[in-house]
C-alpha cells in the first residue's frame, strides 16, 4: 500500500488527469443514461474535438517555453478561408491547396515568432495583435460570406473512416486488428524500456504494479477500438492525431530539440549560458504553432464543409485550457504531449456530456472556467508543496 501511495505521489501530474478523465466519463455516462459511451457518440467526440487537440499539441510547446499564443483561432479561420478560395473558387487540387495552406501557416508563425524572439515584444501582445489581424483578413478574404462546398477527398480528412476488409463482418475488422497490433507494440516497448532501466540499475516500478498497468492499458486500447469498430471503425482524423502525438512525444522526450524547449521554459538565461540558441528556438516554436493552427483550420473547414467568417472563435481558449488542465505549468518548463491530449479530452467530454444532459451554454462556460482555475491552482499547490 505504501508503495502505491509513493508511486501516485511521484506521478501525480501524470496520473491525476487520467483519473479525472475516467471519473468525468463515468459521471456523464450515468447522468446521460448511458449515451456518452455509445459508439456513435464516441466517434462524434473524436470528430468534434480533433482540431482542438491539434492546436493543444502546438500550444503545449509554446507554453512550455513560457509564452502564449492568442491568435491560433484566427489563424485557423484565415487558413480555412484561403484554402476554400483555392479549392472552391479556383478548382485547385486539394493536396496542393493543403500544402500551400500549411506553408501559409508556417509564414504566419514565422511573422509572429520574429516579433517575439528577436524584437522581444511579449507574446501576449504579438499574438493578440495577430488575433485581430487574421480575423480581419478572414472576413476580407471571404467578403463576409461562407464559401462551400469542398471536394469529397478533402472532406474525408475529417469525416471519412479507414476502409475495411471486404466481407460480412459484424464489426469493423481492420479496427479490431489495429487494436491488437497497438497492444502488442505497447507491451513490447514497455517491456524493452523496463529491461533497459534494470540494465543501468535505475529504479523501476514493482512487478505487480507494472503488470497491472500493462493489463489496464491493453484493456483500454482494445475496448476503445471495439467501441469504434461497432460503428464505422477508426476515423481518418484519429490516425492523423495518433501520428502527431507519437511524433511530438518522441521529439519532446528523445531529441535535443525537446530538451532545449524544456530548458528554455525552465530558465531562459541558464539555457542561453548552456548553449541553447534561445531566440532561434522560440522562433521555431511559433513557426510550428502556425503550421498546426493551419492544419486545425483545414480539419475544421473539412468537417464543416465550408469556410465561414466566424470559424475558429474561442479555439485559442480551448487549446490553452487543454494544456493547463493536462498538467502544464503556467510558468513554463513543464508539460507533456499526452497530458495536453488528456486535458483536451477532459474539455471535450465535459462539453459533450453537459450537452447530453441538457445544460445550457451559460452553465457550460461557467463550469469550464472553474475547472481551468482549479487545474492551475492544483499545479501551483503541488509546486509549492515540493518546494
Amino acid at each position: 500500500m505504501d508503495t502505491a501511495i509513493k508511486l501516485f505521489r511521484s506521478n501525480i501530474r501524470q496520473y491525476g488527469m487520467f483519473i479525472a478523465l475516467v471519473l468525468i466519463m463515468l459521471l456523464f455516462q450515468f447522468l446521460s443514461d448511458g449515451n456518452l459511451l455509445k459508439p456513435l457518440n464516441i466517434t462524434n467526440l473524436i470528430l468534434q474535438n480533433s482540431y482542438i487537440l491539434i492546436l493543444a499539441i502546438g500550444m503545449l510547446l509554446v507554453i512550455i517555453t513560457g509564452h502564449i499564443d492568442l491568435s491560433v483561432g484566427s489563424v485557423a479561420a484565415f487558413v480555412g478561408a484561403v484554402s476554400a478560395i483555392m479549392m472552391v473558387n479556383y478548382d485547385m487540387p486539394f493536396p496542393a491547396a493543403m500544402l500551400l495552406s500549411l506553408l501559409i501557416g508556417a509564414a504566419v508563425g514565422a511573422w509572429q515568432g520574429f516579433w517575439v524572439a528577436y524584437v522581444r515584444i511579449p507574446s501576449f501582445i504579438v499574438t493578440l495583435a495577430g488575433m485581430l489581424l487574421f480575423r480581419g483578413l478572414t472576413m476580407l478574404v471571404l467578403d463576409g460570406k461562407s464559401v462551400a462546398p469542398f471536394p469529397n477527398g478533402f472532406r474525408a480528412i475529417s469525416t471519412g473512416f479507414i476502409p475495411d476488409i471486404p466481407g460480412q463482418w459484424d464489426l469493423h475488422f481492420v479496427t479490431i486488428l489495429i487494436g491488437v497490433v497497438l497492444s502488442v507494440l505497447y507491451l513490447f516497448m514497455e517491456w524493452r524500456g523496463r529491461l533497459i532501466q534494470n540494465r543501468y540499475n535505475f529504479e523501476t516500478m514493482p512487478v505487480p504494479f507494472f503488470i497491472a498497468k500493462l493489463a489496464a492499458l491493453v484493456v483500454v486500447i482494445n475496448l476503445f477500438t471495439y467501441v469504434l469498430a461497432s460503428y464505422k471503425g477508426l476515423p481518418n482524423i484519429l490516425i492523423m492525431l495518433f501520428i502527431l502525438v507519437a511524433a511530438y512525444t518522441f521529439v519532446m522526450r528523445k531529441t535535443v530539440m525537446g530538451r532545449h524547449i524544456y530548458a528554455l521554459g525552465g530558465n531562459e538565461k541558464a539555457a542561453k549560458l548552456s548553449g541553447v540558441k534561445t531566440k532561434k528556438m522560440t522562433f521555431w516554436v511559433f513557426v510550428n504553432m502556425g503550421v498546426l493552427a493551419a492544419l486545425a483550420g483545414l480539419v475544421f473547414a473539412a468537417r464543416l464543409n465550408a469556410a465561414t467568417p466566424k470559424a475558429g472563435v474561442n479555439f485559442e481558449l480551448d487549446a490553452i485550457a487543454a494544456v493547463f488542465i493536462g498538467g502544464a505549468s503556467a510558468t513554463g518548463g513543464v508539460g507533456t504531449v499526452i497530458g495536453a491530449i488528456v486535458g483536451g479530452l477532459v474539455m471535450g467530454v465535459m462539453n459533450n456530456g453537459m450537452s447530453l444532459i441538457g445544460l445550457g451554454i451559460d452553465y457550460q462556460q461557467g463550469i469550464k472556467g472553474l475547472v481551468l482555475l482549479l487545474a492551475v491552482a492544483f499545479d501551483l499547490y503541488n509546486k509549492n508543496k515540493s518546494a
